[in-house]
């Protein structure tokens, strides 16, 4: 499987909620790059966002970003030792 441009960007989204708290969201204005508010339009239209322009994770989508965010710490780490 290859990582295209447009998968990078939802991964990038994914890595922007605060898994720390359930309540809080993200919005991707539009005056964002039309990248990211595509990739938040394709994460909705996956169900892992309850908004197009990003809102709260779904059940799914937390399971999504706590894999992606786990695998940033694991090569940010890497990338140090």
């Amino acid at each position: 499987m290859s990582l295209s441009p447009e998968l990078i960007a939802e991964l990038e989204v994914l890595a922007l909620f605060n898994l720390d708290s359930s309540q809080e969201g993200i919005q991707v204005h539009n005056t964002a790059s039309p990248t990211l508010i595509a990739a938040a339009k394709r994460l909705h239209e996956k169900e892992l966002t309850d908004q197009p322009d990003g809102g709260y994770l779904t059940s799914l989508g937390r399971d999504a970003a706590e894999h992606v965010q786990g695998l940033l710490i694991i090569l940010k780490t890497a990338e140090t030792a």
